[in-house]
Protein backbone atom coordinates (compact mmCIF):
# COMPACT_ATOMS: atom_id res chain seq x y z
CA UNK A 1 0.00 0.00 0.00
CA UNK A 2 1.29 3.68 -1.15
CA UNK A 3 2.89 5.63 1.75
CA UNK A 4 -0.42 8.13 1.40
CA UNK A 5 -2.74 5.71 2.82
CA UNK A 6 -0.68 4.24 5.26
CA UNK A 7 0.13 7.14 6.70
CA UNK A 8 -3.72 7.30 7.79
CA UNK A 9 -4.01 3.89 8.89
CA UNK A 10 -3.87 4.75 12.14
CA UNK A 11 -6.89 7.28 12.16
CA UNK A 12 -9.17 3.78 10.98
CA UNK A 13 -7.63 1.33 13.22
CA UNK A 14 -8.77 4.27 16.04
CA UNK A 15 -12.13 3.83 14.13
CA UNK A 16 -12.37 0.49 14.64
CA UNK A 17 -11.22 0.13 17.48
CA UNK A 18 -14.00 2.35 18.66
CA UNK A 19 -16.52 0.09 17.08
CA UNK A 20 -16.97 1.83 13.98
CA UNK A 21 -16.27 1.07 10.20
CA UNK A 22 -13.90 3.46 8.42
CA UNK A 23 -12.83 2.93 4.84
CA UNK A 24 -10.88 4.85 2.19
CA UNK A 25 -12.95 6.28 -0.09
CA UNK A 26 -13.56 8.20 -3.57
CA UNK A 27 -10.36 9.72 -5.75
CA UNK A 28 -7.64 8.62 -4.01
CA UNK A 29 -8.96 5.23 -4.82
CA UNK A 30 -9.88 5.65 -8.27
CA UNK A 31 -6.73 7.39 -9.05
CA UNK A 32 -4.69 4.44 -7.25
CA UNK A 33 -6.95 1.76 -9.69
CA UNK A 34 -5.86 4.03 -12.19
CA UNK A 35 -2.04 4.73 -11.59
CA UNK A 36 -2.22 8.19 -10.93
CA UNK A 37 -0.49 10.51 -8.39
CA UNK A 38 -2.35 10.88 -5.45
CA UNK A 39 -2.76 14.15 -4.10
CA UNK A 40 -4.67 13.03 -0.95
CA UNK A 41 -6.78 10.76 0.99
CA UNK A 42 -10.71 11.10 1.70
CA UNK A 43 -11.86 8.29 4.65
CA UNK A 44 -15.70 7.77 5.31
CA UNK A 45 -16.52 6.02 8.52
CA UNK A 46 -19.93 4.81 10.47
CA UNK A 47 -19.18 7.48 13.16
CA UNK A 48 -21.09 9.94 13.44
CA UNK A 49 -19.22 13.81 13.88
CA UNK A 50 -19.53 13.67 17.52
CA UNK A 51 -18.72 10.26 17.91
CA UNK A 52 -15.37 11.09 15.77
CA UNK A 53 -15.18 14.18 18.15
CA UNK A 54 -15.04 11.89 21.21
CA UNK A 55 -12.32 9.92 19.94
CA UNK A 56 -9.59 12.29 18.83
CA UNK A 57 -8.09 14.98 20.15
CA UNK A 58 -7.15 17.41 17.53
CA UNK A 59 -9.94 18.13 14.86
CA UNK A 60 -11.54 20.86 12.75
CA UNK A 61 -14.68 21.70 11.97
CA UNK A 62 -14.92 22.07 8.21
CA UNK A 63 -18.36 20.83 7.13
CA UNK A 64 -19.82 19.07 10.06
CA UNK A 65 -23.61 19.66 9.46
CA UNK A 66 -22.55 17.51 5.85
CA UNK A 67 -20.96 15.35 8.53
CA UNK A 68 -17.77 16.18 7.64
CA UNK A 69 -14.46 16.90 10.15
CA UNK A 70 -10.58 17.35 9.67
CA UNK A 71 -8.57 14.94 11.77
CA UNK A 72 -4.98 16.01 12.75
CA UNK A 73 -2.33 13.51 12.71
CA UNK A 74 1.20 13.94 13.14
CA UNK A 75 1.13 17.36 11.34
CA UNK A 76 -1.01 16.21 8.46
CA UNK A 77 -5.16 16.96 8.14
CA UNK A 78 -7.52 13.75 6.87
CA UNK A 79 -10.86 14.95 5.73
CA UNK A 80 -12.97 12.30 7.56
CA UNK A 81 -16.95 12.14 6.55
CA UNK A 82 -19.92 10.11 7.96
CA UNK A 83 -22.26 7.57 5.96
CA UNK A 84 -24.97 9.78 4.46
CA UNK A 85 -27.72 9.72 2.43
CA UNK A 86 -29.28 12.97 0.48
CA UNK A 87 -32.87 14.06 0.35
CA UNK A 88 -34.49 15.83 -2.72
CA UNK A 89 -31.98 18.44 -4.40
CA UNK A 90 -35.02 20.98 -4.96
CA UNK A 91 -32.96 23.46 -6.36
CA UNK A 92 -30.12 21.27 -8.48
CA UNK A 93 -27.22 22.17 -6.34
CA UNK A 94 -27.68 20.87 -2.52
CA UNK A 95 -29.30 18.39 -0.73
CA UNK A 96 -32.30 19.64 1.44
CA UNK A 97 -31.78 17.76 3.76
CA UNK A 98 -28.21 14.72 5.24
CA UNK A 99 -28.81 11.86 6.88
CA UNK A 100 -26.34 10.30 8.82
CA UNK A 101 -26.58 6.30 7.97
CA UNK A 102 -24.69 3.39 9.12
CA UNK A 103 -24.04 1.36 5.73
CA UNK A 104 -20.65 1.77 3.46
CA UNK A 105 -23.22 1.26 0.55
CA UNK A 106 -25.87 3.36 0.97
CA UNK A 107 -23.21 5.97 1.42
CA UNK A 108 -21.09 5.10 -2.01
CA UNK A 109 -24.89 4.91 -3.40
CA UNK A 110 -25.09 8.36 -3.51
CA UNK A 111 -21.83 9.38 -5.20
CA UNK A 112 -21.64 10.74 -8.53
CA UNK A 113 -19.73 8.39 -10.77
CA UNK A 114 -19.06 4.40 -10.21
CA UNK A 115 -15.53 4.65 -10.40
CA UNK A 116 -15.60 7.24 -7.03
CA UNK A 117 -17.76 4.94 -5.50
CA UNK A 118 -15.16 2.44 -4.58
CA UNK A 119 -13.72 1.76 -1.48
CA UNK A 120 -10.67 0.50 0.29
CA UNK A 121 -10.09 -1.13 3.50
CA UNK A 122 -6.93 -0.99 5.17
CA UNK A 123 -5.06 -4.03 3.93
CA UNK A 124 -5.98 -2.67 0.52
CA UNK A 125 -9.53 -4.66 -0.18
CA UNK A 126 -11.76 -3.25 -2.35
CA UNK A 127 -15.32 -2.88 -1.79
CA UNK A 128 -17.00 -2.09 -4.79
CA UNK A 129 -20.59 -2.67 -5.37
CA UNK A 130 -21.01 -0.68 -8.23
CA UNK A 131 -18.58 -1.67 -10.59
CA UNK A 132 -16.26 1.02 -10.63
CA UNK A 133 -13.57 -1.36 -11.71
CA UNK A 134 -14.76 -2.09 -14.74
CA UNK A 135 -15.39 1.36 -15.46
CA UNK A 136 -11.84 2.04 -14.82
CA UNK A 137 -10.59 -1.09 -17.04
CA UNK A 138 -13.04 0.51 -19.64
CA UNK A 139 -12.24 3.91 -19.46
CA UNK A 140 -15.95 4.30 -19.02
CA UNK A 141 -17.42 7.59 -16.86
CA UNK A 142 -20.51 6.63 -15.92
CA UNK A 143 -23.00 7.37 -13.26
CA UNK A 144 -23.73 5.43 -10.54
CA UNK A 145 -28.16 4.08 -11.05
CA UNK A 146 -29.72 6.75 -12.96
CA UNK A 147 -28.04 9.14 -14.36
CA UNK A 148 -30.63 11.48 -15.01
CA UNK A 149 -31.30 11.45 -11.09
CA UNK A 150 -27.67 11.93 -10.84
CA UNK A 151 -27.74 15.15 -12.76
CA UNK A 152 -31.15 16.51 -11.00
CA UNK A 153 -29.22 16.12 -7.49
CA UNK A 154 -26.51 18.04 -8.84
CA UNK A 155 -25.99 19.55 -11.89
CA UNK A 156 -22.42 20.47 -11.85
CA UNK A 157 -21.54 17.05 -12.25
CA UNK A 158 -22.60 17.23 -15.77
CA UNK A 159 -19.25 19.63 -15.66
CA UNK A 160 -17.22 16.86 -13.78
CA UNK A 161 -18.11 14.67 -16.60
CA UNK A 162 -16.55 16.41 -19.10
CA UNK A 163 -13.82 17.47 -16.63
CA UNK A 164 -12.74 14.50 -15.77
CA UNK A 165 -12.94 13.15 -19.91
CA UNK A 166 -10.54 16.02 -20.04
CA UNK A 167 -8.07 14.70 -17.09
CA UNK A 168 -8.51 10.90 -17.86
CA UNK A 169 -9.19 10.54 -21.42
CA UNK A 170 -11.88 8.37 -20.71
CA UNK A 171 -15.09 7.45 -22.63
CA UNK A 172 -18.84 9.18 -21.54
CA UNK A 173 -21.18 5.84 -20.94
CA UNK A 174 -23.88 5.97 -23.70
CA UNK A 175 -26.70 6.30 -20.93
CA UNK A 176 -24.64 9.09 -19.20
CA UNK A 177 -23.84 11.16 -22.41
CA UNK A 178 -27.88 11.10 -23.37
CA UNK A 179 -28.59 12.02 -19.97
CA UNK A 180 -26.22 15.21 -19.64
CA UNK A 181 -27.05 16.23 -22.72
CA UNK A 182 -30.93 16.11 -21.93
CA UNK A 183 -30.08 17.87 -18.52
CA UNK A 184 -27.86 20.07 -19.57
CA UNK A 185 -30.15 23.08 -19.07
CA UNK A 186 -29.97 22.41 -15.18
CA UNK A 187 -26.47 24.08 -14.91
CA UNK A 188 -28.54 27.65 -15.31
CA UNK A 189 -29.20 26.82 -11.41
CA UNK A 190 -25.50 26.16 -10.59
CA UNK A 191 -23.67 28.93 -9.16
CA UNK A 192 -20.83 30.44 -11.27
CA UNK A 193 -17.91 29.97 -9.18
CA UNK A 194 -18.58 26.63 -8.79
CA UNK A 195 -18.40 26.54 -12.95
CA UNK A 196 -15.49 28.24 -13.19
CA UNK A 197 -13.43 25.69 -10.85
CA UNK A 198 -14.46 23.09 -12.88
CA UNK A 199 -13.75 24.87 -16.30
CA UNK A 200 -10.18 25.54 -15.12
CA UNK A 201 -9.69 21.83 -14.42
CA UNK A 202 -11.02 21.35 -18.31
CA UNK A 203 -8.60 23.15 -19.45
CA UNK A 204 -5.63 21.95 -17.81
CA UNK A 205 -6.45 18.27 -18.42
CA UNK A 206 -4.35 16.36 -20.85
CA UNK A 207 -7.09 15.64 -23.06
CA UNK A 208 -9.08 18.98 -22.89
CA UNK A 209 -9.12 19.48 -27.11
CA UNK A 210 -11.78 16.35 -26.76
CA UNK A 211 -13.39 17.75 -23.61
CA UNK A 212 -13.92 21.18 -25.45
CA UNK A 213 -15.42 19.22 -28.14
CA UNK A 214 -17.61 17.46 -25.73
CA UNK A 215 -18.34 20.80 -24.28
CA UNK A 216 -20.03 21.87 -27.73
CA UNK A 217 -21.58 18.94 -29.26
CA UNK A 218 -23.52 18.40 -25.52
CA UNK A 219 -24.51 22.18 -25.89
CA UNK A 220 -23.11 22.60 -22.17
CA UNK A 221 -20.53 25.44 -23.46
CA UNK A 222 -24.68 27.57 -23.62
CA UNK A 223 -24.26 27.74 -19.88
CA UNK A 224 -21.30 28.93 -19.16
CA UNK A 225 -20.38 32.54 -18.75
CA UNK A 226 -18.54 34.44 -22.30
CA UNK A 227 -18.84 30.92 -24.32
CA UNK A 228 -22.76 31.04 -25.67
CA UNK A 229 -22.68 31.58 -29.39
CA UNK A 230 -19.05 31.70 -29.53
CA UNK A 231 -18.64 28.02 -31.13
CA UNK A 232 -16.50 29.69 -33.64
CA UNK A 233 -13.86 30.51 -31.05
CA UNK A 234 -14.02 26.97 -29.32
CA UNK A 235 -13.61 25.06 -32.82
CA UNK A 236 -10.56 27.80 -33.37
CA UNK A 237 -9.35 27.12 -29.75
CA UNK A 238 -9.05 23.61 -29.97
CA UNK A 239 -7.09 23.55 -33.48
CA UNK A 240 -4.00 25.21 -31.28
CA UNK A 241 -1.37 23.13 -29.23
CA UNK A 242 -2.91 24.23 -25.75
CA UNK A 243 -1.04 21.34 -23.80
CA UNK A 244 2.53 23.78 -24.21
CA UNK A 245 0.37 26.67 -22.39
CA UNK A 246 -0.66 27.18 -18.43
CA UNK A 247 -4.00 28.35 -17.57
CA UNK A 248 -3.33 31.77 -17.13
CA UNK A 249 -2.16 31.88 -21.44
CA UNK A 250 -5.39 29.45 -22.35
CA UNK A 251 -7.71 31.86 -20.51
CA UNK A 252 -5.79 34.82 -23.06
CA UNK A 253 -5.62 32.37 -25.90
CA UNK A 254 -9.54 32.19 -25.47
CA UNK A 255 -10.09 35.67 -25.25
CA UNK A 256 -8.06 36.50 -28.61
CA UNK A 257 -10.41 33.47 -30.66
CA UNK A 258 -13.35 34.99 -29.00
CA UNK A 259 -11.99 38.62 -30.56
CA UNK A 260 -12.53 40.55 -27.75
CA UNK A 261 -11.30 44.12 -27.04
CA UNK A 262 -10.10 44.94 -23.55
CA UNK A 263 -13.31 46.25 -22.51
CA UNK A 264 -15.26 43.45 -23.55
CA UNK A 265 -12.96 40.74 -22.60
CA UNK A 266 -13.24 42.37 -18.96
CA UNK A 267 -16.85 42.39 -18.91
CA UNK A 268 -16.22 38.76 -20.00
CA UNK A 269 -14.13 37.94 -17.24
CA UNK A 270 -16.51 39.55 -14.58
CA UNK A 271 -19.10 37.24 -15.52
CA UNK A 272 -17.20 34.33 -14.48
CA UNK A 273 -16.69 35.48 -10.97
CA UNK A 274 -13.16 35.55 -11.22
CA UNK A 275 -11.06 36.64 -8.24
CA UNK A 276 -9.76 40.52 -9.28
CA UNK A 277 -6.24 39.11 -8.71
CA UNK A 278 -6.67 36.61 -11.48
CA UNK A 279 -8.48 38.92 -13.92
CA UNK A 280 -5.34 41.84 -13.72
CA UNK A 281 -3.38 39.05 -14.61
CA UNK A 282 -5.14 37.72 -17.68
CA UNK A 283 -5.67 41.36 -18.58
CA UNK A 284 -2.58 42.51 -18.31
CA UNK A 285 -1.03 39.69 -20.32
CA UNK A 286 -4.01 40.04 -23.50
CA UNK A 287 -2.86 43.17 -23.27
CA UNK A 288 1.05 42.81 -23.69
CA UNK A 289 0.00 39.65 -26.40
CA UNK A 290 -1.91 42.19 -28.53
CA UNK A 291 1.19 44.18 -28.65
CA UNK A 292 3.20 41.12 -29.54
CA UNK A 293 0.92 40.63 -32.34
CA UNK A 294 2.29 43.64 -33.91
CA UNK A 295 5.52 44.48 -32.73
CA UNK A 296 8.52 42.07 -31.12
CA UNK A 297 9.66 42.73 -27.73
CA UNK A 298 12.45 45.58 -27.14
CA UNK A 299 14.44 46.35 -24.02
CA UNK A 300 11.96 48.78 -23.34
CA UNK A 301 8.72 46.95 -23.73
CA UNK A 302 9.88 43.61 -21.52
CA UNK A 303 11.54 46.44 -19.00
CA UNK A 304 7.47 47.37 -19.02
CA UNK A 305 5.73 44.03 -19.00
CA UNK A 306 8.62 42.21 -16.76
CA UNK A 307 9.91 38.64 -18.14
CA UNK A 308 7.65 36.47 -16.90
CA UNK A 309 4.56 37.96 -18.91
CA UNK A 310 7.00 38.32 -22.23
CA UNK A 311 8.08 35.16 -22.51
CA UNK A 312 3.98 34.13 -21.95
CA UNK A 313 3.51 36.79 -24.61
CA UNK A 314 5.58 35.06 -27.05
CA UNK A 315 4.46 31.92 -25.97
CA UNK A 316 0.98 32.46 -27.10
CA UNK A 317 2.59 34.61 -30.27
CA UNK A 318 4.16 31.15 -31.73
CA UNK A 319 1.00 29.08 -30.31
CA UNK A 320 -1.57 31.80 -32.18
CA UNK A 321 0.69 31.95 -35.62
CA UNK A 322 1.02 27.89 -35.60
CA UNK A 323 4.87 28.28 -35.28
CA UNK A 324 6.82 26.03 -33.29
CA UNK A 325 6.62 26.49 -29.66
CA UNK A 326 10.12 27.06 -27.87
CA UNK A 327 11.59 29.29 -25.10
CA UNK A 328 12.32 32.75 -25.83
CA UNK A 329 16.06 32.55 -25.09
CA UNK A 330 16.56 35.97 -26.60
CA UNK A 331 13.99 37.52 -24.24
CA UNK A 332 15.93 35.68 -21.44
CA UNK A 333 19.08 37.16 -22.58
CA UNK A 334 17.70 40.96 -23.59
CA UNK A 335 15.98 40.67 -19.64
CA UNK A 336 19.27 40.27 -18.28
CA UNK A 337 21.28 42.80 -20.24
CA UNK A 338 19.27 45.59 -18.91
CA UNK A 339 20.73 47.90 -16.48
CA UNK A 340 17.71 48.08 -14.13
CA UNK A 341 14.55 45.96 -14.45
CA UNK A 342 12.04 47.94 -11.78
CA UNK A 343 11.80 51.26 -10.87
CA UNK A 344 13.13 50.32 -7.73
CA UNK A 345 16.69 49.82 -8.85
CA UNK A 346 16.87 53.88 -10.08
CA UNK A 347 19.45 55.73 -7.82
CA UNK A 348 16.99 58.61 -7.44
CA UNK A 349 13.64 58.96 -6.61
CA UNK A 350 10.76 60.83 -6.91
CA UNK A 351 11.90 63.45 -3.65
CA UNK A 352 15.59 64.01 -5.49
CA UNK A 353 13.57 65.53 -8.28
CA UNK A 354 11.12 67.97 -6.49
CA UNK A 355 14.26 69.12 -4.32
CA UNK A 356 16.43 69.73 -7.80
CA UNK A 357 13.45 71.12 -9.86
CA UNK A 358 11.93 73.29 -6.65
CA UNK A 359 8.64 72.32 -7.75
CA UNK A 360 5.41 70.32 -6.20
CA UNK A 361 4.75 66.97 -6.90
CA UNK A 362 2.74 66.35 -9.80
CA UNK A 363 1.71 64.02 -13.05
CA UNK A 364 4.82 65.66 -14.41
CA UNK A 365 6.82 63.82 -11.75
CA UNK A 366 5.76 60.12 -13.20
CA UNK A 367 6.44 61.31 -16.57
CA UNK A 368 9.94 62.43 -16.05
CA UNK A 369 10.97 58.98 -14.42
CA UNK A 370 9.86 57.08 -17.28
CA UNK A 371 12.30 58.90 -19.14
CA UNK A 372 14.80 58.86 -16.91
CA UNK A 373 13.83 54.83 -16.85
CA UNK A 374 13.61 55.03 -20.80
CA UNK A 375 17.31 56.47 -21.20
CA UNK A 376 19.01 53.91 -18.67
CA UNK A 377 17.63 50.97 -20.69
CA UNK A 378 18.79 52.47 -23.67
CA UNK A 379 21.93 53.15 -22.70
CA UNK A 380 21.77 56.90 -23.05
CA UNK A 381 22.35 57.35 -19.56
CA UNK A 382 24.06 55.43 -16.38
CA UNK A 383 22.24 54.42 -13.49
CA UNK A 384 24.29 57.09 -10.60
CA UNK A 385 22.63 60.07 -9.13
CA UNK A 386 25.13 62.78 -10.67
CA UNK A 387 24.99 61.31 -14.08
CA UNK A 388 20.91 61.67 -13.71
CA UNK A 389 20.57 65.11 -12.38
CA UNK A 390 23.08 66.21 -14.83
CA UNK A 391 21.06 64.56 -17.47
CA UNK A 392 17.86 65.99 -16.08
CA UNK A 393 19.38 69.76 -16.25
CA UNK A 394 20.51 69.01 -20.14
CA UNK A 395 16.88 67.36 -20.56
CA UNK A 396 15.21 70.91 -18.92
CA UNK A 397 17.16 72.83 -21.10
CA UNK A 398 16.41 71.69 -24.36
Amino acid sequence: MKPIFQRAIPIIEKLEEAGYEAYFVGGAVRDLLIGREIADVDIATSATPIEMKAIFSKTVDVGIEHGTILILLKGEAYEVTTYRAESTYSDFRRPDEVRFIRHLKEDLQRRDFTMNSIAMDKNGELIDPFAGREAIKNREIKTVGSSEERFNEDALRMMRALRFKSQLGFLLEEGTYDALKKKVHLLQHVAVERKLVEFNKLLQGDYRVDALTLLQDSNLHHYLPMLSQKEKGLNQLVTYPLQSLSLLEIWVLLLKVFQLNEHEAKIGLKEWKMSSKDMKEILNLYQWFQKRLSTPFQATTIYQSGLSVAVSAEKLHQVYNHERVEYPDHLVEMYSKLAITSRKQLAVNGNDIITWSQQSAGPWLKELLAKVEEAIILGELQNNKEDIREWLFQWNQK
